[in-house]
């Protein structure tokens, strides 16, 4: 891989202020006193991105039961996500990171193998803040298929 930043458990999740599909701004300190995933994706409207998304918000019931709210990150601009959101119904925030400084400053852009080959882009990560902006979880390389599942099961949810 690369000599990318990458966080670790206890290691304080680096703030952000971000606009969502609708173009409004929307900051981790806004979680503050709540847990929160954050997970970071290559794009939207691809397979994965939206099996990923998808599996997300059919599990957002029991996560937001657990206590956990689902952030949503890729480099895609505003209007993007909005239809993406809108096609598949999704119902928690996607958030557009177009220069990817707070992929990069999470650890999430950078190299990675693809199909055998190194290439530079967005690495598929997770991340559950605390409710004091720690990092609890950080999971790099996460497959878009079956990862909700695995991390309820990690979370007890």
């Amino acid at each position: 891989m690369t000599d990318n930043q990458r966080l670790s458990p206890g290691d304080p999740a680096p703030d952000f202020t971000l606009p969502d599909a609708d173009g409004k701004n929307v900051s981790l300190s806004d979680y503050r006193d709540r847990k929160v995933i954050v997970y970071f994706y290559p794009a939207a409207s691809t397979p994965g991105c939206t099996k990923q998304a998808c599996d997300f918000r059919d599990n957002l019931a029991d996560l937001a039961g657990a206590g956990i709210e689902v952030i949503g990150i890729s480099p895609d601009k505003p209007a993007k996500l909005a239809k993406f959101r809108d096609n598949e119904k999704l119902t928690f925030p996607l958030l557009s990171d177009p220069d990817k400084s707070v992929l990069t400053a999470w650890g999430a852009f950078g190299e990675k193998t693809m199909y055998g080959k190194t290439v530079t882009g967005v690495i598929r990560s997770t991340f559950l803040v605390d409710e004091k902006g720690k990092i609890e979880v950080a999971q790099y390389n996460v497959r878009a298929t079956g990862h909700v599942a695995k991390l309820r099961r990690d979370l007890s949810v």
